[in-house]
Protein backbone atom coordinates (compact mmCIF):
# COMPACT_ATOMS: atom_id res chain seq x y z
CA UNK A 1 0.00 0.00 0.00
CA UNK A 2 1.32 3.55 -0.42
CA UNK A 3 1.31 5.86 2.34
CA UNK A 4 -0.15 9.20 0.58
CA UNK A 5 0.04 11.42 3.42
CA UNK A 6 3.99 10.97 2.63
CA UNK A 7 3.78 12.56 -0.64
CA UNK A 8 3.63 16.42 0.57
CA UNK A 9 6.13 15.68 3.49
CA UNK A 10 9.55 16.14 2.73
CA UNK A 11 10.77 15.71 5.52
CA UNK A 12 8.81 12.37 6.10
CA UNK A 13 10.00 11.79 2.18
CA UNK A 14 13.59 12.25 3.89
CA UNK A 15 13.37 9.61 6.04
CA UNK A 16 11.93 7.03 4.20
CA UNK A 17 13.89 7.36 1.71
CA UNK A 18 16.31 5.19 3.04
CA UNK A 19 18.15 3.90 0.06
CA UNK A 20 19.02 7.96 -1.15
CA UNK A 21 16.54 7.61 -4.06
CA UNK A 22 15.58 10.88 -4.40
CA UNK A 23 18.54 12.06 -4.33
CA UNK A 24 20.17 10.10 -6.97
CA UNK A 25 17.09 11.29 -9.19
CA UNK A 26 17.43 14.95 -8.61
CA UNK A 27 20.97 14.44 -9.45
CA UNK A 28 20.69 13.42 -12.47
CA UNK A 29 21.71 16.92 -14.53
CA UNK A 30 24.98 17.03 -12.55
CA UNK A 31 25.95 13.47 -13.16
CA UNK A 32 25.01 14.36 -17.28
CA UNK A 33 27.40 17.58 -16.62
CA UNK A 34 30.04 15.23 -14.89
CA UNK A 35 29.56 12.80 -17.69
CA UNK A 36 29.98 15.37 -20.86
CA UNK A 37 33.18 16.86 -19.33
CA UNK A 38 34.93 13.05 -18.55
CA UNK A 39 34.03 12.36 -22.30
CA UNK A 40 35.72 15.88 -23.42
CA UNK A 41 38.71 15.37 -21.48
CA UNK A 42 39.20 11.69 -22.95
CA UNK A 43 39.34 12.88 -26.23
CA UNK A 44 35.98 12.53 -27.80
CA UNK A 45 35.77 16.20 -29.28
CA UNK A 46 38.91 15.44 -31.20
CA UNK A 47 37.41 11.84 -32.74
CA UNK A 48 38.07 11.91 -36.02
CA UNK A 49 35.81 8.89 -37.43
CA UNK A 50 36.32 6.90 -41.11
CA UNK A 51 32.65 7.45 -41.46
CA UNK A 52 29.22 6.00 -39.90
CA UNK A 53 29.27 2.48 -38.98
CA UNK A 54 26.98 -0.14 -40.77
CA UNK A 55 25.35 -0.82 -37.75
CA UNK A 56 25.98 -0.42 -33.97
CA UNK A 57 26.08 -3.45 -31.50
CA UNK A 58 24.91 -1.74 -27.57
CA UNK A 59 25.56 -4.20 -24.87
CA UNK A 60 25.54 -3.76 -20.91
CA UNK A 61 24.29 -5.26 -17.78
CA UNK A 62 20.70 -3.73 -16.11
CA UNK A 63 17.33 -3.86 -17.63
CA UNK A 64 16.36 -0.27 -16.80
CA UNK A 65 19.75 1.32 -18.10
CA UNK A 66 22.00 -0.74 -20.87
CA UNK A 67 19.00 -1.66 -22.56
CA UNK A 68 17.35 1.57 -22.25
CA UNK A 69 20.62 3.65 -23.63
CA UNK A 70 20.45 1.17 -26.29
CA UNK A 71 16.28 2.00 -27.08
CA UNK A 72 16.87 5.04 -26.65
CA UNK A 73 19.77 5.62 -29.18
CA UNK A 74 17.88 3.85 -31.70
CA UNK A 75 14.59 6.13 -31.12
CA UNK A 76 16.75 9.27 -31.94
CA UNK A 77 18.68 7.79 -34.86
CA UNK A 78 18.69 9.48 -37.93
CA UNK A 79 17.91 6.19 -40.10
CA UNK A 80 21.83 5.89 -41.35
CA UNK A 81 22.82 3.07 -39.21
CA UNK A 82 20.52 0.81 -37.39
CA UNK A 83 21.11 0.49 -33.26
CA UNK A 84 20.74 -2.82 -32.10
CA UNK A 85 20.73 -4.06 -28.82
CA UNK A 86 22.77 -7.02 -27.42
CA UNK A 87 20.58 -8.94 -25.05
CA UNK A 88 21.85 -11.38 -22.38
CA UNK A 89 21.61 -15.09 -21.81
CA UNK A 90 22.67 -17.11 -18.77
CA UNK A 91 21.65 -17.03 -15.18
CA UNK A 92 21.77 -13.57 -14.30
CA UNK A 93 22.60 -11.67 -12.68
CA UNK A 94 25.84 -13.48 -11.71
CA UNK A 95 27.03 -15.02 -15.29
CA UNK A 96 25.75 -12.95 -18.14
CA UNK A 97 27.26 -13.92 -21.58
CA UNK A 98 26.75 -11.52 -24.73
CA UNK A 99 27.42 -13.05 -28.50
CA UNK A 100 27.64 -10.92 -31.41
CA UNK A 101 25.49 -11.31 -34.40
CA UNK A 102 27.17 -13.83 -37.14
CA UNK A 103 27.54 -11.01 -39.43
CA UNK A 104 29.17 -8.51 -37.55
CA UNK A 105 32.35 -7.80 -38.79
CA UNK A 106 34.55 -5.08 -39.31
CA UNK A 107 32.05 -2.28 -40.79
CA UNK A 108 29.98 -2.40 -37.09
CA UNK A 109 30.89 -0.54 -33.92
CA UNK A 110 30.34 -2.37 -30.41
CA UNK A 111 29.37 -0.15 -27.86
CA UNK A 112 29.88 -1.20 -23.98
CA UNK A 113 28.01 0.39 -21.14
CA UNK A 114 28.43 -0.51 -18.02
CA UNK A 115 28.96 1.31 -14.38
CA UNK A 116 30.74 -1.68 -13.13
CA UNK A 117 33.07 -2.78 -15.80
CA UNK A 118 33.95 -6.02 -14.11
CA UNK A 119 31.68 -8.21 -16.08
CA UNK A 120 33.59 -11.56 -17.61
CA UNK A 121 30.44 -11.76 -19.94
CA UNK A 122 31.38 -8.15 -21.52
CA UNK A 123 35.67 -8.86 -21.69
CA UNK A 124 34.23 -12.15 -23.40
CA UNK A 125 32.30 -10.13 -25.94
CA UNK A 126 35.48 -7.62 -26.51
CA UNK A 127 37.39 -10.42 -27.46
CA UNK A 128 34.82 -11.45 -30.16
CA UNK A 129 34.64 -8.24 -31.08
CA UNK A 130 38.59 -7.60 -31.83
CA UNK A 131 38.68 -11.37 -33.40
CA UNK A 132 35.88 -10.16 -36.37
CA UNK A 133 37.42 -6.46 -36.80
CA UNK A 134 34.72 -4.56 -34.68
CA UNK A 135 35.38 -1.23 -33.71
CA UNK A 136 35.11 -1.02 -29.90
CA UNK A 137 34.22 1.68 -27.22
CA UNK A 138 33.28 1.45 -23.75
CA UNK A 139 31.21 3.90 -20.92
CA UNK A 140 33.01 2.41 -18.10
CA UNK A 141 34.60 3.36 -14.69
CA UNK A 142 38.40 4.42 -15.40
CA UNK A 143 40.79 1.64 -14.70
CA UNK A 144 38.22 -1.55 -14.35
CA UNK A 145 38.79 -4.11 -16.47
CA UNK A 146 36.42 -3.51 -18.95
CA UNK A 147 38.32 -0.44 -19.34
CA UNK A 148 41.59 -2.29 -19.61
CA UNK A 149 39.93 -4.78 -22.35
CA UNK A 150 39.40 -2.01 -24.42
CA UNK A 151 42.48 -0.50 -24.21
CA UNK A 152 43.72 -3.67 -25.12
CA UNK A 153 42.21 -3.80 -28.57
CA UNK A 154 43.03 0.04 -28.98
CA UNK A 155 39.17 0.81 -28.32
CA UNK A 156 37.71 3.90 -27.05
CA UNK A 157 36.96 4.26 -23.23
CA UNK A 158 34.76 7.04 -22.12
CA UNK A 159 34.84 7.10 -18.49
CA UNK A 160 31.69 6.42 -16.12
CA UNK A 161 30.83 9.29 -14.07
CA UNK A 162 30.21 7.86 -10.75
CA UNK A 163 27.02 8.77 -8.49
CA UNK A 164 28.27 12.93 -7.16
CA UNK A 165 27.74 11.94 -3.42
CA UNK A 166 28.40 8.73 -1.31
CA UNK A 167 25.13 7.01 -0.34
CA UNK A 168 23.21 9.12 -3.22
CA UNK A 169 22.59 5.47 -4.71
CA UNK A 170 23.95 1.88 -4.90
CA UNK A 171 26.30 1.62 -7.37
CA UNK A 172 26.83 -1.96 -7.19
CA UNK A 173 23.63 -2.12 -9.03
CA UNK A 174 22.54 -0.31 -11.52
CA UNK A 175 19.27 -0.83 -11.89
CA UNK A 176 19.07 0.75 -8.07
CA UNK A 177 20.94 3.98 -9.44
CA UNK A 178 18.81 6.20 -11.27
CA UNK A 179 21.26 8.40 -12.19
CA UNK A 180 23.43 5.57 -14.06
CA UNK A 181 21.51 5.68 -16.93
CA UNK A 182 22.06 9.19 -17.69
CA UNK A 183 25.90 9.06 -16.50
CA UNK A 184 25.68 6.15 -19.15
CA UNK A 185 23.72 7.84 -21.95
CA UNK A 186 25.93 10.95 -22.30
CA UNK A 187 29.08 10.02 -23.15
CA UNK A 188 26.99 8.01 -25.68
CA UNK A 189 25.18 10.77 -27.25
CA UNK A 190 28.20 12.68 -27.58
CA UNK A 191 29.93 9.74 -29.63
CA UNK A 192 26.72 9.26 -31.41
CA UNK A 193 26.22 12.93 -32.93
CA UNK A 194 30.63 12.39 -33.79
CA UNK A 195 29.77 9.59 -35.54
CA UNK A 196 27.04 11.25 -37.69
CA UNK A 197 24.44 8.34 -36.23
CA UNK A 198 22.50 11.18 -33.69
CA UNK A 199 21.59 14.92 -35.36
CA UNK A 200 22.31 16.56 -32.51
CA UNK A 201 23.49 19.82 -32.34
CA UNK A 202 26.54 21.70 -30.17
CA UNK A 203 24.73 22.29 -27.27
CA UNK A 204 22.39 19.00 -27.05
CA UNK A 205 24.09 17.65 -23.74
CA UNK A 206 24.32 20.56 -22.36
CA UNK A 207 20.23 21.30 -22.91
CA UNK A 208 19.31 17.69 -21.36
CA UNK A 209 21.11 18.46 -18.32
CA UNK A 210 19.13 21.88 -17.81
CA UNK A 211 15.76 19.85 -18.89
CA UNK A 212 16.74 17.65 -16.27
CA UNK A 213 17.10 20.35 -14.05
CA UNK A 214 13.99 21.99 -14.78
CA UNK A 215 12.08 18.70 -14.18
CA UNK A 216 14.07 18.63 -10.63
CA UNK A 217 12.34 21.62 -9.81
CA UNK A 218 9.17 20.69 -11.13
CA UNK A 219 9.05 17.43 -9.36
CA UNK A 220 11.17 17.56 -5.94
CA UNK A 221 9.84 16.62 -2.56
CA UNK A 222 9.08 20.18 -1.62
CA UNK A 223 6.83 20.58 -4.05
CA UNK A 224 3.18 19.57 -3.44
CA UNK A 225 1.56 17.14 -5.40
CA UNK A 226 -1.52 19.14 -6.67
CA UNK A 227 1.61 21.18 -8.79
CA UNK A 228 3.60 18.14 -9.43
CA UNK A 229 3.46 15.87 -12.27
CA UNK A 230 5.79 12.88 -10.82
CA UNK A 231 4.04 12.86 -7.23
CA UNK A 232 0.41 13.43 -9.19
CA UNK A 233 1.34 10.42 -10.80
CA UNK A 234 2.45 7.78 -8.18
CA UNK A 235 -1.07 9.24 -6.33
CA UNK A 236 -2.80 8.46 -9.22
CA UNK A 237 -1.20 4.88 -8.93
CA UNK A 238 -1.95 3.81 -5.50
CA UNK A 239 -3.47 0.53 -5.62
CA UNK A 240 -3.87 0.26 -9.33
CA UNK A 241 -2.36 -1.78 -11.57
CA UNK A 242 -0.58 0.29 -14.51
CA UNK A 243 -1.17 -0.47 -17.85
CA UNK A 244 1.72 1.96 -19.89
CA UNK A 245 0.52 2.92 -23.30
CA UNK A 246 2.99 4.74 -25.44
CA UNK A 247 2.92 6.90 -29.16
CA UNK A 248 5.59 6.90 -31.10
CA UNK A 249 9.43 5.40 -30.12
CA UNK A 250 10.57 7.85 -27.62
CA UNK A 251 7.52 8.01 -25.74
CA UNK A 252 7.87 3.82 -25.83
CA UNK A 253 11.43 3.70 -24.43
CA UNK A 254 9.82 5.71 -21.87
CA UNK A 255 7.13 3.40 -20.85
CA UNK A 256 9.69 0.27 -21.24
CA UNK A 257 11.60 1.82 -19.06
CA UNK A 258 9.30 3.19 -16.02
CA UNK A 259 7.44 -0.28 -16.11
CA UNK A 260 10.80 -1.70 -15.32
CA UNK A 261 11.71 0.78 -12.71
CA UNK A 262 8.33 0.44 -11.25
CA UNK A 263 8.50 -3.24 -10.67
CA UNK A 264 12.28 -3.02 -9.85
CA UNK A 265 11.97 -0.55 -6.57
CA UNK A 266 8.41 -0.18 -5.84
CA UNK A 267 7.58 -3.93 -6.06
CA UNK A 268 4.87 -3.63 -8.24
CA UNK A 269 3.38 -5.23 -11.58
CA UNK A 270 3.29 -3.05 -14.31
CA UNK A 271 2.14 -3.97 -18.21
CA UNK A 272 3.37 -1.89 -21.35
CA UNK A 273 1.85 -1.75 -24.62
CA UNK A 274 3.08 0.30 -28.08
CA UNK A 275 -0.58 2.33 -29.54
CA UNK A 276 -2.34 1.32 -32.04
CA UNK A 277 -1.46 -2.36 -30.68
CA UNK A 278 -2.10 -2.41 -27.69
CA UNK A 279 -5.61 -1.03 -27.37
CA UNK A 280 -6.22 -4.69 -29.26
CA UNK A 281 -3.38 -5.96 -26.94
CA UNK A 282 -4.62 -5.29 -23.53
CA UNK A 283 -8.35 -4.51 -24.99
CA UNK A 284 -9.83 -7.58 -22.94
CA UNK A 285 -8.27 -6.74 -20.04
CA UNK A 286 -9.88 -3.62 -19.94
CA UNK A 287 -13.23 -5.34 -20.66
CA UNK A 288 -12.42 -8.00 -17.95
CA UNK A 289 -12.72 -7.69 -14.00
CA UNK A 290 -9.85 -5.59 -13.07
CA UNK A 291 -11.05 -2.73 -15.28
CA UNK A 292 -13.68 -0.22 -14.29
CA UNK A 293 -14.49 1.65 -11.57
CA UNK A 294 -15.46 0.45 -7.86
CA UNK A 295 -18.98 -0.60 -7.31
CA UNK A 296 -20.63 3.01 -5.93
CA UNK A 297 -23.15 1.30 -4.25
CA UNK A 298 -20.07 1.02 -1.84
CA UNK A 299 -18.84 3.37 -1.16
CA UNK A 300 -19.16 3.65 2.54
CA UNK A 301 -16.93 0.23 2.80
CA UNK A 302 -14.98 0.26 5.59
CA UNK A 303 -11.35 1.17 3.45
CA UNK A 304 -8.61 0.82 6.27
CA UNK A 305 -10.03 -2.67 7.47
CA UNK A 306 -10.99 -4.09 3.70
CA UNK A 307 -7.88 -3.64 1.09
CA UNK A 308 -9.63 -1.64 -2.32
CA UNK A 309 -9.44 -4.39 -4.93
CA UNK A 310 -6.83 -3.76 -7.46
CA UNK A 311 -7.54 -1.82 -10.68
CA UNK A 312 -6.54 -1.07 -14.05
CA UNK A 313 -5.05 2.20 -14.57
CA UNK A 314 -3.84 3.55 -18.35
CA UNK A 315 -1.31 5.84 -18.58
CA UNK A 316 -0.67 7.05 -21.87
CA UNK A 317 2.21 8.67 -22.39
CA UNK A 318 3.09 10.42 -25.42
CA UNK A 319 5.03 12.98 -27.83
CA UNK A 320 2.28 15.21 -28.94
CA UNK A 321 2.30 16.04 -32.83
CA UNK A 322 4.75 13.14 -32.90
CA UNK A 323 4.49 11.96 -36.54
CA UNK A 324 2.46 15.20 -37.63
CA UNK A 325 -0.72 13.82 -36.90
CA UNK A 326 -3.69 15.81 -35.88
CA UNK A 327 -4.67 15.36 -32.76
CA UNK A 328 -8.06 14.35 -33.67
CA UNK A 329 -6.82 11.41 -35.55
CA UNK A 330 -3.64 10.57 -33.36
CA UNK A 331 -3.74 6.80 -31.59
CA UNK A 332 -3.54 9.10 -28.39
CA UNK A 333 -7.25 10.02 -28.79
CA UNK A 334 -8.14 6.85 -29.67
CA UNK A 335 -6.96 5.53 -26.77
CA UNK A 336 -8.91 8.17 -24.68
CA UNK A 337 -11.86 7.20 -26.43
CA UNK A 338 -11.22 3.22 -25.45
CA UNK A 339 -10.54 3.95 -21.80
CA UNK A 340 -13.78 6.23 -21.24
CA UNK A 341 -15.60 3.45 -23.31
CA UNK A 342 -14.52 0.98 -20.91
CA UNK A 343 -14.89 2.99 -17.55
CA UNK A 344 -11.32 2.58 -17.09
CA UNK A 345 -9.74 5.70 -15.13
CA UNK A 346 -6.73 7.70 -17.58
CA UNK A 347 -3.17 9.32 -16.29
CA UNK A 348 -1.56 11.23 -18.90
CA UNK A 349 2.25 12.51 -19.39
CA UNK A 350 2.71 14.37 -22.76
CA UNK A 351 6.22 16.36 -23.98
CA UNK A 352 5.89 19.68 -24.66
CA UNK A 353 4.05 20.24 -27.89
CA UNK A 354 7.61 22.07 -29.46
CA UNK A 355 10.07 19.43 -27.83
CA UNK A 356 12.55 17.72 -30.14
CA UNK A 357 12.59 13.61 -29.80
CA UNK A 358 15.74 14.10 -27.54
CA UNK A 359 13.88 16.76 -25.61
CA UNK A 360 10.69 15.01 -24.86
CA UNK A 361 12.96 11.53 -24.00
CA UNK A 362 14.29 13.52 -21.35
CA UNK A 363 11.02 15.09 -20.25
CA UNK A 364 9.29 11.56 -19.99
CA UNK A 365 12.25 10.04 -18.95
CA UNK A 366 12.84 12.08 -15.99
CA UNK A 367 9.17 12.60 -14.73
CA UNK A 368 8.53 8.68 -14.66
CA UNK A 369 11.87 8.32 -12.78
CA UNK A 370 10.38 10.49 -9.87
CA UNK A 371 7.52 8.88 -10.15
CA UNK A 372 9.04 5.62 -9.52
CA UNK A 373 10.76 6.89 -6.76
CA UNK A 374 7.90 8.35 -5.25
CA UNK A 375 5.92 4.66 -5.72
CA UNK A 376 9.08 2.78 -4.10
CA UNK A 377 9.58 4.87 -1.04
CA UNK A 378 5.87 5.86 -0.19
CA UNK A 379 5.08 1.74 -0.43
CA UNK A 380 4.96 0.19 2.61
CA UNK A 381 8.22 -2.20 3.26
CA UNK A 382 9.73 -0.89 0.05
CA UNK A 383 12.21 2.18 1.53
Amino acid sequence: MLDETLLDDPEGLARADTRGLLLGVAAAGARVRTAARLAQEAGIGELKPDGRPRSVLVAGPGAATAATVAELLAALGSGSAPVLPLRPTGPAPYDLHWTLPGWAGPLDLLLIASPMGTEAGLADLIEQAYRRGCTAAAVVPAGSPIAEAIAQVRGLVLPYAAAPEPGASDAADPDEDLGAFWALLTPLLALGARIGLLPAPADAIESVADRLDEVAARCGPAIATYSNPAKALASELAESLPVLWSEGPVSAVAARRFAATISSRAGRPALHGELPEAVDTHGALLAGALAGALDPDDFFRDRVEEPEDLRLRVVLLHRPGNGNQAPATSSAAVAREFTTTHDTPLSELAAAPDSTPLEAAVELLAVTDFASVYLAVTSAGRS
